[in-house]
């Protein structure tokens, strides 16, 4: 009504609403933001016999910029994590449209089958891999007893193809699951639309459901590409010597060589890589919507 007054928010309620905001925005504070920026403020310390030295230096960054190998595991780990996450997005997408296109209960059945992966132990996911890739493993008995091997060989085990191959599998449901649901979200009526209007399938799912489908691509292929950029785990289980990470290196410098400042630059290093691949994500998303 013309003139009435605004309606005062009762204290309690000011109160409460306060408290909820204070617990939406301080707590990923607390919990991301803080640990983030400590390791950026100890990246800039060094490291003084046993002792922490709170004096600002660059030193830790000219070190890793100096040293070529350093460069050479970084690079070859952010490779090692874009053909995980290729294999990802093309193996969960081809899984997911496939659930996709089930009709009934069956479809989310199998959608659980896909997802299981995801409660399990993470270190038995690892030693169920080395079971498959070992040498007396499941896939070199497979292939010798098919004749394509004359003997168990070593190239699945304790290198970079076996920490590529362990990776692609245990991060397939992370695909598969953000694909499925940007699948979910299209308008059955389009695709009828679509076939109505004589469209053959292979233009509809070029037209329709494969750009109304992106974003959820997208998301599953940075996830696997992001979780295969930290991963140090796997690497040292399945890779041995041979399938070094950057993740390792920087494990090895928190875990046995207790530089911590340092270890913190490569965290850093390696955390600027997943922004950078993050940004590139959403302006390719984003280009995609406007073009």
């Amino acid at each position: 009504m013309p003139g009435a007054r605004p309606r005062r928010r009762h204290p309690g309620a000011m109160i409460r609403w306060s408290l909820v905001r204070l617990a939406v925005y301080g707590i990923p504070t607390l919990l991301i933001l803080c640990p983030m920026g400590l390791f950026l403020l100890s990246s800039f310390w060094s490291m003084s016999g046993n002792k922490m030295s709170h004096s600002w230096t660059l030193a830790n960054y000219r070190a890793f910029f100096a040293n070529a190998s350093y460069w050479g595991i970084y690079l070859q780990t952010i490779k090692l994590a874009g053909i995980v996450a290729l294999f990802g997005l093309v193996s969960g997408y081809i899984v997911a449209y496939l659930i996709w296109r089930q009709r009934g209960p069956l479809r989310y059945m199998l959608l659980l089958f896909s997802v299981i992966p995801l409660a399990m132990n993470y270190i038995v996911k690892i030693y169920a891999m080395r079971g498959i890739l070992g040498f007396n493993g499941v896939l070199n008995s497979a292939l010798v007893w098919s004749g394509l091997l004359a003997k168990p060989s070593t190239m699945f085990v304790f290198n970079q193809t076996a920490v590529l191959i362990a990776m692609a599998v245990i991060y397939l449901p992370f695909a598969i699951l953000p694909i499925f649901l940007s699948l979910e979200r299209i308008p059955h009526s389009l695709v009828e639309a679509s076939a109505d209007l004589g469209a053959p399938p292979g233009q509809t799912f070029r037209r329709v459901v494969l750009p109304l489908s992106l974003p959820g691509s997208v998301v599953g292929g940075l996830f696997v590409m992001v979780l295969s950029l930290g991963d140090f785990l796997t690497p040292q289980m399945v890779g041995g010597s041979q399938g070094f990470t950057f993740g390792r290196a920087i494990w090895s410098q928190f875990g046995m060589a207790f530089n911590w400042p340092f270890g913190a630059a490569l965290a850093v290093m390696l955390l600027l890589a997943i922004a950078i691949i993050l940004i590139a994500a959403r302006l390719l998303t984003r280009y995609r919507r406007t073009s």
